[in-house]
């Protein structure tokens, strides 16, 4: 695009070695485009190989292939600009015809650089209106007043003649053609930012897409190893779980693979037509054909209808072994649950983050240590200063850091208190008045009342039966999954699930101590080190 503001596509297609149009164009790790040949003989008498371009180096020469969808947009480009070139042969000359350099729209004939002359000398002529030679010359001319179409009405959006202002669009919004064609110009240029910048997108969502499947077909890689540990030594009946389980999994990984690979066709699909518009669009933009400009323009600088893909990925986590060992638990006997809540413990545990408590959402009655890894009921006001972040009513804190996608998991130190809630809160909940423990609210907690009551804060509430007091209790936060799990550390047992949620904020780990109690409850909750 010859303009400041935006690149141009030809410069986009040209290899920066060379500096032509590419040629089996290839792309480097790092993203760069440069022809086959160029790059071979850049890396030719090197033992280290890099980026022209950047300079990145690699530890080892890349295996690097043609990129499919760029060499079709450059031979789409090639072609549109051999069917663009026309040829315009002079009106005058008599044997050998020469090309035209020049139309004039006054006397209808297109002239060679010899029989443009008069044209250029001559006062009368210097008058006639001069254009780049066109063979439809009669598009040029009004058919009503036969005089060219010189100025364009904005009221009627059509191109007139003079005559045509001094009748029916006399009173009508009318400016040069050329300065109209400036405006439309200027108009396209923001419409092939728009198309490149949608083109840019696309791409972005082309690795999107292909990270996403990596990172699943890794997840699937690393559930299938922990499903041989978990079944390993069990009874035929297990192993035949397991292998049902495993062809599931296979299956849904091909059917990610299968829906990866249709989006990306699709993408590639709407790239190249993008790409189509934006030659045209190109093209459009640099010519001195106004009239031509006008007439194409209105069909051309308007953004393509295209799919939103804003919100399509793909599920990049595997959540089929989770729900089959939520239905093994159901049959199998104890010895099985035991093994399996173990394998649960290992397996989220290599999620731990490492969090502390924000004292600008402490409530006035809660005192935190100077770490910010414990927090108790001080049964006192504290002198604090008021901030929008902090929560008025309920004795309740939330960490400095929040997560909004990925699995994550903290371990607290409940022992010795008759009271406290543990688990997740969204961002956005209201800190003004008493919070409502329910996933509808954006809460997701489990606590103890009491000194011996455990429910999970669903809507109603579950009551949950603990052969052993916890000591210290693990929250597992898997976002994409929607899953939220707490566990008994010290015995490495399951406490509860909330499953099939659906996250769209950022998740804080949320801590009340609960009431002091008259010191009953004073003991504070201890953000601890996962081992």
């Amino acid at each position: 695009m010859a303009s400041s503001s935006g690149p141009s596509l030809n410069e986009e297609l040209q290899c920066s070695i060379c500096m032509e149009v590419f040629t089996d164009p290839v792309t480097t790790p790092c993203g760069h485009n440069f022809c086959r040949t160029c790059l071979s003989k850049c890396w030719l008498n090197t033992q280290t190989c890099f980026c022209p371009l950047c300079k990145e180096k690699y530890r080892r020469r890349p295996d690097l292939k043609i990129n499919t969808t760029l060499r079709e947009v450059v031979k789409h480009l090639k072609e549109k600009l051999k069917l663009g070139e026309s040829e315009v042969f002079c009106d005058f000359c008599d044997e050998r015809k020469q090309k035209a350099v020049k139309t004039c729209l006054m006397c209808q004939s297109s002239y060679c650089e010899t029989h443009l002359e008069p044209h250029l000398r001559v006062p009368r002529l210097k008058k006639h209106t001069l254009i780049n030679a066109v063979e439809n010359r009669e598009n040029y001319i009004c058919q009503k007043h036969e005089r060219p179409l010189e100025l364009f009405c904005r009221d009627d959006q059509t191109c007139v003649c003079l005559s045509c202002t001094e009748g029916e669009h006399r009173t009508h919004n009318t400016v040069p053609i050329e300065e109209e064609s400036r405006e439309k110009k200027n108009q396209l240029v923001q419409t092939q930012i728009d198309v490149y910048q949608m083109i840019q997108d696309r791409m972005k969502k082309i690795q999107e897409i292909q990270h996403s499947v990596e990172l699943r077909k890794r997840n699937t890689d690393e559930e299938k190893s922990s499903s041989v540990e978990i079944f390993t030594g069990l009874i035929r009946s297990i192993e035949r779980c397991q292998s049902d389980l495993l062809k599931m999994m296979e299956e849904q990984q091909k059917a990610a693979e299968k829906q990866a690979e249709d989006l990306i066709k699709e993408l590639h699909q709407e790239i190249t037509e993008l790409k189509r518009r934006n030659t045209e669009l190109e093209q459009l933009s640099q010519t001195d054909d106004h009239l031509h400009l006008i007439q194409m323009s209105s069909s051309l600088y308007s953004r393509p209808h295209t799919k939103n893909w804003t919100e399509i990925r793909i599920d990049s986590e595997v959540n089929s072994l989770k729900r089959a060992l939520t239905e093994l638990k159901k049959t199998l006997d104890e010895t099985l649950n035991e093994k399996l809540s173990q394998t649960g413990m290992k397996f989220v545990q290599k999620f731990a983050v490492d969090v502390t408590l924000d004292p600008d959402t402490a409530h006035p009655h809660l005192i935190l240590s100077d770490d910010g890894k414990q927090v108790s009921h001080g049964d006192v006001k504290q002198d604090v200063p008021e901030n929008p972040k902090r929560f008025d009513e309920s004795y309740c804190v939330v960490t400095k850091q929040g997560f909004s996608s990925g699995r994550f998991y903290y371990e607290v130190q409940v022992k010795g208190n008759t009271e406290w809630d543990l688990g997740v809160i969204r961002e956005s909940i209201n800190r003004e008045g008493e919070i409502t423990l329910s996933p509808e609210d954006g809460v997701w907690t489990v606590i103890l009342r009491n000194e011996n009551e455990y429910l999970a804060c669903e809507s109603p509430f579950v009551s949950l039966s603990l052969r052993v007091k916890p000591e210290k209790v693990g929250v597992f936060v898997d976002y994409e999954e929607g899953l939220v799990s707490f566990y008994d550390v010290e015995s490495r047992s399951h406490i509860y699930s909330f499953t099939g949620q659906t996250f769209t904020e950022k998740l804080y780990p949320f801590f009340s101590p609960g009431d002091n109690d008259e010191g009953k409850n004073s003991n504070s909750l201890i953000i601890t080190p996962v081992r």
